[in-house]
């Protein structure tokens, strides 16, 4: 054990690295929930940051295996057996925290916690599964934490809220070209709010750079999912549906020590309870034949993502870490979304006490499967195309500035 003071600025790579190689985990994460500017020990801290992810998954040997609504991107067979899946995206976070006193600290901040874009487009034999499909999230929080002396360091007692905006499309091809007199296109977009909470505990000695923290947060109820289906490219109408689910709530426990001077170690764990979105069903208030409902269907496990490493201070301008993630796949059968292992790097310059800049980035393995029909409480999902796809590339880029004092 280090026995020295190691600065907090020690850690300031880490906090931007762990961003990073989180940003690609699975389910519909992107920027999940960050509160480390909360345990920043200036009276005043400012920080923005933002995380470029380019995850580059391949689907091969497409074939379309359902031809009651023709077969291949045209109905006839048509359309390429390999595809691009994935685009790249930005992940932004701002944050604002103050220091009331010796024993309170609050934090407010706006994140992007969900996300997802596939984009195979049309000329695909799966077009009768997924054209393009987006979702987008704005999360704002206000977060608050008491902390009062124990032992050689400090308790602290975390509380919070956060309220949430989602939305999202979902485009396919319904009917094949030659049966419609448009392109047989159908188009489902949702938008929904909720209110969700957090609750925690940390424990800090500063004299080593200790600190470990359980966070939990809970899930978010959009149960006033609402939007419409178009099918007016079919020659058929536009028409409302609703819906409901719920985003995740997780458990995470992070933990980092000085172990040498000017040497930290870190970890952490964290579970998402994504199993609990499988099948979203979105139907108007009258079903007709003209009028049908529609779903989503995501057949997700609970994700677990494991996380380790280590950040050296060089002087009191400059530090570093490098870390090793490991995130479970959500999908299991159905889907892309395999195990993924991250390699990360960052570094921290601080010019002067007030300024920090922080520049991360990381490389990973997005592993290899397949995807086909599976059952889901007695019905096939899934049984409208069949692919695999090999050890595929995710890289990301992340810079963030914080501004204390």
């Amino acid at each position: 054990m280090a026995h020295n003071k190691i600065k907090a600025a020690m850690t300031a790579a880490v906090v931007v690295l762990l961003s990073t190689t989180a940003a690609n985990a699975g389910g519909l994460e992107r920027g999940g929930y960050n509160i480390d500017l909360l345990f920043d020990p200036s009276t005043y801290a400012a920080e923005a940051a933002a995380t470029y992810v380019n995850p580059q998954r391949e689907l091969e040997n497409v074939v379309d295996i359902n031809p009651a609504n023709g077969i291949g991107s045209d109905g006839l067979g048509g359309g390429s057996t390999s595809v691009r899946d994935t685009e790249g995206y930005w992940v932004p976070r701002v944050g604002v925290k103050a220091g009331l006193g010796d024993s309170i600290d609050c934090m407010a901040d706006y994140s992007q916690p969900w996300g997802a874009h596939t984009n195979p487009g049309a000329n695909w034999m799966g077009a009768n599964d997924n054209i393009e499909t987006k979702v987008e999230s704005d999360n704002y929080a206000a977060t608050c934490s008491y902390k009062w002396d124990m032992g050689q360091g400090q308790f602290r007692i975390i509380g919070g809220a956060f309220y949430q905006e989602v939305s999202g499309f979902k485009e396919r091809l319904v009917a094949p070209d030659f049966a419609v007199p448009g392109n047989g296109i159908g188009r489902l977009e949702l938008e929904g709010s909720g209110w969700g909470w957090r609750t925690g505990v940390a424990y800090e000695i500063p004299e080593y750079a200790m600190r470990a923290s359980l966070v939990y947060n809970s899930a978010v109820d959009l149960d006033n999912l609402d939007g419409f289906i178009d099918l007016t490219q079919l020659g058929l109408t536009k028409y409302d549906v609703s819906g409901s689910a719920s985003m995740p709530d997780s458990l995470e426990l992070k933990v980092q020590s000085g172990i040498a001077p000017d040497w930290l170690a870190f970890g952490s764990v964290k579970w998402t309870d994504w199993s609990q979105l499988q099948v979203l069903n979105f139907c108007p208030a009258t079903v007709t034949p003209a009028t049908p409902c529609t779903s989503l269907d995501l057949l997700y496990r609970d994700g677990w993502t494991i996380s380790g490493g280590i950040g050296h201070k060089f002087n009191d301008q400059w530090s570093g870490a490098v870390s090793l993630t490991w995130d479970r796949g959500t999908s299991h059968g159905y889907g892309t979304q395999t195990d993924t292992w991250t390699l990360g790097t960052g570094v921290s310059y601080a010019p002067t006490e007030n300024v920090e800049l922080k520049l991360a980035g990381a490389v990973g393995l997005l592993t290899s499967g397949s995807s086909g029909p599976q059952t889901y409480n007695g019905e096939v999902i899934g049984d409208e195309v069949t692919y695999d796809f090999g050890n595929d590339f995710v890289s990301a880029i992340s810079t963030s500035l914080k501004i204390k004092f």
